[in-house]
């Protein structure tokens, strides 16, 4: 019965050293280099700007071929 009361001890050890470990690591952490989520774009924000991008380009190709078919046939 000793051996397992020495593994729980042992447990009960390593997991003491963990938590002191993971409260460092997250100590050394710079305050303020995160940028909180809700200043952040989300996903479908930045896949509506490109489209909207693109829808853009799209429009102004469309205008480039349209006056170079009309140049086209006036002459």
């Amino acid at each position: 019965m000793t051996s397992s009361g020495s593994y729980v001890q042992v447990a009960v050890v390593l997991l003491a050293v963990q938590l002191v470990c993971v409260g460092a690591a997250e100590a050394d952490q710079e305050t303020g280099t995160v940028i909180p989520a809700e200043s952040r774009p989300c996903v479908d924000c930045h896949a509506f700007e490109f489209m909207q991008r693109a829808l853009q380009d799209l429009r102004k190709t469309a205008f480039n071929l349209d006056a170079r078919v009309r140049e086209i046939a006036i002459c």
